[in-house]
């Protein structure tokens, strides 16, 4: 995969403190990651509650719960999202 694929980020909504709306905060780690692999990101909101799909070509090449994401961040110390970036990596 070229080190510039465009990397869809498609997140639902989740709950906190008993309101379920779309939140970015559990994506920031996520998109850094990304965008210093120098690859561009995309987010898209989905209706699918607590999902997290990254799609790469019209693929989904990754999926999580968005709870299993760390909150804010720089997603150095996430595991999920070095196991999203080496599915970047490995997408063709």
């Amino acid at each position: 995969m070229p080190t510039n694929a465009k990397v869809l980020i498609h997140y639902g909504p989740y709950e906190t403190c008993g309101i379920v709306i779309h939140r970015e905060a559990r994506l920031e780690g996520l998109q850094e990651v990304m965008e210093k692999d120098g690859h561009t990101v995309e987010l898209v909101q989905m209706s699918d509650r607590n999902r997290v799909e990254i799609w790469v070509n019209g693929e989904l090449i990754f999926d999580c719960d968005i709870r299993d994401l760390d909150y804010g961040g720089d997603g150095d110390l996430d595991e999920k999202c070095h196991q999203a970036l080496e599915a970047v990596r490995k997408a063709y």
